[in-house]
């Protein structure tokens, strides 16, 4: 090729874009912009081998593709991701600085856009980087994460401590018991994630325009989409209808959908983990977090629960990203939605958050938990719930009067229950604490 990348590759469709549109100062997401070179690159070979382009215009063609697939020129994609909404700004720019790298004899429209259209590039590029990026980057990392909870479900078996429903004490559990369903959640949120990507990886290439097909060859979608799945290992498939591919961008929201799951599972596990390693005095304290870093400028020895606030946090943003696809998702007209970039950004912004987090959720906070063993017990021998067990001796009403007292006189349970007539016999048979907290009282 010869260009250094020093050098200015794309033309005059990009530096309007760029005056155009001085919104963000975000690009739009590297993923997408590498898939484009990847698409062009295909394209190009596949046009080459049909004989519409010549053979040698269309290997230099795929050749720069290939570079631009491979990073080496991501900084020649300076436009905004607040663009038009069709990403045409984007695709002209993959034209430009392709052509300007193929050299001489290669045109961005005639030749680099060849059987393509903004239309019908674009979405694809964003629907295979969010599929690529979600199989490769975010599964994986959920899939850690699940096994890092599942370990400590093992390793917390019996451990026993107080159950809470609406911040109340409850019957006991046992830690790994609650640790068993964190894994559950992020297995399950895999699951979502997993069941939405056979819709994304229907991409609209070879729509062109409106989804007609117009100046495309009739294999040329099939031929192309064959030669990235082959490059890249994704399973990439014809939509099931092209002006449902064209018209819409319902997979990307449903994929979001899921992530937005996902959000909510950490949410739900990170409030836990960082209330049940509150204290070390003053808290629940039935867990020890990581100690990872000061916790306060001014007050000494201070440990805060620093990774499940940042997966609060990401987990925030992602619920946020997913209302924002939402609405441009729906904001489709006819024939195009025109929404395209918005939910790019927020999209691979949510996927690589996520990966990033649960990664280090996994590694620097849940692997290195452990239990507060006196914390643990002291809760689990606290809990007046554990009244319940009594019923089937003495009923409801005569357990439930029990507790009464217990609670307004802040005696031990054991002490008012034998007042109240309950033989010890029939107290140390019911009130077993690990049997209770795996399910059966006698």
């Amino acid at each position: 090729m010869g260009v250094q990348e020093q050098e200015q590759l794309w033309g005059g469709e990009t530096t309007k874009a760029i005056a155009n549109f001085p919104v963000s100062g975000e690009r739009v997401p590297v993923p997408v912009v590498r898939w484009l070179g990847r698409i062009k690159g295909a394209a190009a070979r596949v046009n080459g081998e049909l004989g519409l382009l010549d053979a040698a215009i269309a290997e230099r063609i795929a050749a720069a593709g290939d570079e631009i697939a491979a990073g080496r020129h991501d900084a020649q994609f300076p436009v905004d991701v607040f663009q038009t909404g069709s990403g045409t700004s984007s695709n002209m720019n993959a034209n430009e600085v392709i052509a300007t790298l193929a050299g001489e004899g290669a045109h961005a429209n005639d030749h680099v856009n060849m059987g393509q259209s903004s239309n019908d590039v674009f979405p694809s590029a964003v629907h295979l980087a969010a599929l690529d990026e979600a199989t490769n980057d975010l599964l994986p990392a959920l899939a850690q994460l699940e096994a890092s909870f599942a370990a400590k479900a093992a390793a917390f078996d019996d451990v026993v401590k107080s159950g809470r429903t609406h911040l109340m004490d409850a019957v006991p559990v046992t830690l790994g018991q609650e640790f068993s369903g964190y894994a559950a959640q992020i297995r399950l949120g895999g699951k979502r994630v997993r069941n939405a990507l056979p819709q994304v990886a229907q991409i609209p290439l070879g729509g062109t325009a409106t989804g007609t097909g117009l100046n495309t060859h009739p294999e040329f979608a099939a031929r192309v989409r064959a030669k990235l799945s082959e490059a890249s290992g994704l399973e990439i498939q014809a939509p099931e209808d092209p002006f449902e591919a064209q018209g819409n961008r319902d997979a990307l929201v449903e994929l979001s959908g899921a992530l937005k799951v996902v959000a909510v599972s950490l949410t739900k596990i990170a409030g836990d983990l960082a209330l049940m390693g509150s204290g070390p005095r003053a808290g629940i304290g039935e867990l020890f977090l990581p100690e990872l870093q000061k916790g306060s400028s001014i007050m000494p020895g201070k440990v805060n629960p620093v990774l499940p606030e940042v997966v609060l946090q990401v987990s925030a943003q992602v619920i946020g990203n997913d209302t924002a696809i939402t609405v441009g998702g729906l904001q489709g007209q006819f024939e195009l939605n025109v929404r395209i970039p918005l939910i790019a950004r927020n999209l691979l912004q949510s996927i690589r958050l996520l990966a990033n987090t649960a990664r280090l959720f996994a590694e620097k906070c849940v692997d290195g938990i452990e239990p507060n063993y006196a914390g643990c017990e002291r809760s689990a021998e606290s809990t007046l719930a554990v009244a319940t067990a009594l019923n089937p001796f003495i009923g409801y009403d005569k357990a439930a009067a029990i507790v009464k007292e217990a609670a307004a006189s802040g005696r031990p349970l054991r002490e008012v229950a034998f007042e109240q007539g309950v033989s010890e016999e029939t107290y140390n048979e019911a009130i077993d604490l690990r049997r209770i907290a795996r399910g059966s009282a006698a």
